[in-house]
C-alpha cells in the first residue's frame, strides 16, 4: 500500500524522554506505564508499552523516545494511554524501542 507524502506527514511522530515508570501488573500482556515529557509546547503524555522483555524500569528513565501523538487516547484496562510509543520487534518478538541516536530536544517532530 501505497501513500502520498501529505498522509505520512498527518502521522504525528514526537520526540520525548521518559519522566517515570511504573509497573502496570493489571495488563493482559507484559507492559510499563510511562510518563513521557513532550516538552512545553505538548507537554507530559503517559502510554502503555509492551517493552519489558528488553528493558527495566530503572533504565527506560531518562532515556528518549519516539511517539505517535496524534492518535486518540486509547483504554488499556484500567489505564489511559494517550500516545503510542515505537518500537520493532526483534526475532523473537520482544519489542526494541525507536530512539534517536543523539540527545535532540523534547517534542522534536520526525520528519
Amino acid at each position: 500500500m501505497t501513500i502520498t507524502f501529505a498522509e505520512f506527514e498527518n502521522v504525528d511522530i514526537r520526540v520525548g524522554t521518559i519522566v517515570k515508570v511504573e509497573a502496570f501488573p493489571e495488563a493482559r500482556k507484559p507492559a510499563y506505564k510511562l510518563t513521557i515529557d513532550f516538552g512545553p509546547e505538548i507537554g507530559t503524555k503517559r502510554s502503555s508499552a509492551q517493552i519489558t522483555k528488553h528493558y527495566t524500569m530503572e533504565e527506560l528513565s531518562g532515556r528518549q523516545v519516539a511517539a505517535v501523538i496524534n492518535f486518540p487516547p486509547r483504554q488499556i484496562g484500567p489505564f489511559m494511554s494517550e500516545v503510542l510509543t515505537l518500537g520493532i520487534p526483534d526475532e523473537e518478538g520482544g519489542v526494541v524501542l525507536v530512539q534517536p541516536s543523539k540527545l535532540v530536544p523534547n517534542g522534536g517532530k520526525l520528519f
